[in-house]
Formats: C-alpha cells, structure tokens, sequence
C-alpha cells in the first residue's frame, strides 16, 4: 500500500502529532508498505530528522506568531505533486488544520482515499488563546473532516465531541506507547538525588508549557512539604511558570531515553490540561510504572483507571490536584499497586498493535471505494 502522511508537523519538533505520525511511517515501514511524510519545514538552522523511516517532502513554513516552536505551512504546488508522484492510496491526515485541509483538498481533486486522524482541541485553544472562536473552530473540523472517507478519534471523549459537532463516519484509534523504552527498571537513584536531594517524593509534569496545559495548577503541589515537583518541557509559559511554581526543578525539553529515565524515576505524574484528546504522556508514565493524576476530561478518561492506576480530579481544580497528590505521597504502598496496575494496563499498547488496526482501518476504506465504483 502506497500512504502519503500529510501531517501540520513531524520530528524534530517534539509534540504528540509529530510523535504519532513517525510511529506511523514507520509501522508501515515494517510491515512492507511505501509512505511518504509532506510536513512543514522545521526552523532555518533546525535540521530535518535524520533517522525518518521513509522520504519526507517539506513544504516552505513560517512561525506560528506568538508560539515559534509551531511550523505553519504555506501553500505550496509540492503537496499535490507528491501525491502524484508517490501515487498515493490513500492520503492520511494527521491532525489536519492548515497543510492537512491542503491534502484533503488534493485528495478530493485527486479521487484519492482520506483517512483523516484527529488529535488536537481546536476549539479548546480558541477559547484559551482568543476567548472566543469556537464555533468557527468546530465549522473549521466539521468541514475537513466531512469530507474524509473516515475520521479516527483518539479517544471516546474525542469520539463523542466530534458526533456531537456533526462530523460522520467517525471511528476510534487510540495512540500506542513505546513499552519497551517506557518501563519502570529504568528509574535512576542517582537522578533522584539530583533532582530530590532531601528524598522528596517528585511529582513530575511532562509536556508543552503553554496556556491550554494549565501547568500553574501545580503550586499547590509545590507547596506540599517533602514533595518535589519537576517539569519536563518548554513553551511559551515558561517564564511565567518558574514564578507561579516556587521550589520546581525545570529540565526543559528532555527526548529519548533520557526522557524515559526520567520518566521511570518519578513517583507521581501529574499532567494538568483539559483539552487533551489522547495525552500520551500519560500512558508513558503508566508504562514507566507510575501513578498518574490527571483531570477527568477528554483523553484521561480513557488513560486512567481511578483508584487503580491513578486519579482522575476535577479540571481546573488546584486543591484537587494537590490533594490527590498528598494521597498519594502518604501512602508508598498504593503508589506502588498503582504503579504496577498501570504497566499492566498498557502493555499490550504498542505501536504495533495499534499501528495493526491503523492499516484495517485503510483496508475498510479502500474497499468501501472500491465497492462504490463496481456499484
């Protein structure tokens, strides 16, 4: 099968479409089919990934203004001519808003399948950055996504916010997890003696410090005697952040096995945004071994099993958060059945099982077209 991936970003930028859409290329890879990656161009100066498992065609891009580590794409004759030239089966857009709508169009010109891969709250960010917004970001998804042979939400959250905004043919594809990378034999005492010099019980947050992650709500957590909280990450709120979170150790952008490491040497995660509609740093923590809090909102409901793995709060909550977390440091023998459950829970996750019923998915769709013309 020949997939054209036309994805709003890819490696080196660091963030859950671009994660996804390389574990994507190379599942296909693996399993013996062709695809090509069009993304935006990364930053001048901001070499393309080297270790791409297949060809990637990038398009010109400037800074999103305000938040420059997002690429957005310009419009540009390359995207077509990929396609043509890749003589694709099936395009698959992930996350489309700027390039992706570009494919779908292409796509639609093109009398090729689409298989578009929704992934990020669009809505939820017009009402963190702009106040308002929303309504033509849900006619903006209803419209690209409409005309796609199917859309594949990564939660039921997600699953239900699109049906509900009137989006058809929609169907569930969750986000696999690294287990091999992500596993809790790799926590580090010596990490955390850096990190917690005192023996501090370290909570830790992983992820972009922007507005919509709502990272403040962690200066309860901040102030709990014993507990050290650390943040993996940057963003635009960093500033902000190392003021409202007095006493937080910042790491800045971790990847690899250094994040997996670090990951594996918490005792609690704990992600705050409530516009997530996966939240992979959840399952990631979750297959290092550790108990989660997360709000009960979008991705988590699915993610966290509440009183087994973790604990679901209310969104926005800071006194929830913090609370959830003292239980937890109280109590080293719930962390650790919490712990245990979640690997558990996440190892039959991988990429390949998922990326398994990514390419089903294809196959419904090639044949439900193929169905259409001999009718």
């Amino acid at each position: 099968m020949r997939v054209v991936i036309v994805t709003e970003s890819f490696p080196p930028d660091v963030n859950g479409v671009a994660h996804c859409a390389l574990q994507t290329a190379r599942h296909l890879v693996d399993r013996g089919h062709a695809p090509l990656v069009v993304a935006p161009a990364p930053a001048p100066g901001n070499k393309p990934d080297a270790s791409a498992p297949c060809p990637v065609v990038h398009v010109p891009s400037l800074p999103l203004p305000g938040y420059p580590q997002v690429r957005v794409a310009l419009p540009s004759r390359r995207l077509a001519a990929a396609l043509i030239e890749h003589r694709a089966d099936v395009v698959h857009l992930a996350g489309p808003f700027i390039l992706g709508v570009r494919g779908m169009a292409a796509a639609a010109r093109l009398g090729i399948p689409a298989v578009a891969v929704y992934q990020t709250d669009l809505a939820g960010y017009a009402r963190t950055y702009v106040g308002a917004g929303e309504a033509a970001a849900w006619r903006r998804i209803r419209s690209v996504h409409s005309a796609a042979d199917r859309t594949l939400a990564p939660s039921s959250a997600a699953m239900h916010d699109l049906e509900a905004h009137g989006v058809p043919r929609v169907k569930l594809w969750a986000r696999g997890v690294d287990t091999v990378r992500f596993r809790p034999d790799h926590r580090d005492d010596v990490l955390r003696r850096e990190l917690a010099p005192n023996g501090e019980l370290i909570v830790g947050y992983v992820g972009r410090l922007a507005p919509e992650k709502q990272v403040e709500l962690l200066a309860g957590v901040c102030g709990l005697e014993g507990v050290r909280v650390v943040v993996v990450g940057d963003g635009p709120s960093q500033e902000h952040l190392t003021e409202a979170l007095p006493g937080a150790v910042f790491l800045g952008r971790r990847t690899g096995d250094e994040l997996a490491r670090i990951f594996a040497s918490l005792d609690v995660f704990a992600h705050t945004g409530p516009f997530e509609t996966f939240c992979q740093t959840v399952q990631e923590a979750m297959a290092s071994g550790v108990p989660v809090v997360a709000p009960a909102a979008g991705g988590p409901l699915d993610l966290v099993d509440h009183g087994r793995t973790g604990f679901l709060v209310p969104p926005r909550d800071a006194d929830a958060v913090r609370d959830a977390v003292r239980a937890l440091a109280a109590d080293p023998a719930l962390r650790a059945d919490f712990g245990a459950t979640a690997r558990a829970t996440v190892e039959g996750r991988t990429w390949a099982a998922v990326g398994d019923q990514l390419i089903a998915h294809y196959d419904d769709v090639l044949a439900g077209r193929r169905a259409v013309v001999a009718a």
